[in-house]
């Protein structure tokens, strides 16, 4: 810990080796140094500890499934981020933000209905947070839905006025 907070991360990094060599399931290490690693950009030295910290504690924690599903999301392996992200949701189904990725993985992954309805359920739990709406009108629009789209816009004026403007512009849809 004294490592990590005078921003001695390569020696931190060190510790954690050493911990694991030790103990190569300790929870608390794999997912320290997967942080540690993600921070650096080594992400797959940080997938590498994400996956080792599942597979070891599969039950441990939702958000143990979450952050390696962001990892894989951000390297573009879409399937396995797929799964990652709906073991976290399995493990609590009220991650808003396990929602959100899931949403942003089947949109690349060319899978819309689905998409729609992962992104609704992160509205339903984050109603005044506009990341959900806007990808949602933007699923909507690229679905040829201006109706839905409109909808979402109308929707964002009551709170969220900056990114209702920003859709507006992007789509060319009025509220």
């Amino acid at each position: 810990m004294l490592w990590l907070l005078i921003g001695r991360h390569g020696a931190a990094e060190r510790v954690f080796d050493g911990m694991l060599a030790r103990w190569p399931q300790d929870a608390y290490a794999l997912s320290s140094r997967a942080h540690l690693r993600a921070q650096r950009g080594d992400r797959a030295g940080a997938i590498a500890d994400a996956q080792n910290l599942v597979a070891a504690h599969p039950q441990r924690s939702a958000a143990d499934w979450f952050n390696l599903a962001f990892l894989l999301e951000a390297e573009t392996h879409y399937a396995d981020a797929e799964a990652a992200f709906r073991q976290s949701l399995a493990l609590d189904p009220k991650l808003d933000r396990g929602w959100y990725g899931l949403g942003l993985t089947l949109i690349h992954l060319q899978r819309f209905d689905e998409a729609i309805a992962a992104l609704k359920r992160n509205t339903e739990l984050q109603p005044m947070s506009p990341y959900g709406w806007y990808q949602l009108a933007r699923v909507h629009m690229d679905r040829h839905e201006p109706e839905e789209t409109r909808r979402i816009i109308r929707h964002l004026e009551g709170f969220e006025p900056k990114v209702a403007a920003q859709l507006t512009r992007e789509t060319g849809l009025g509220p």
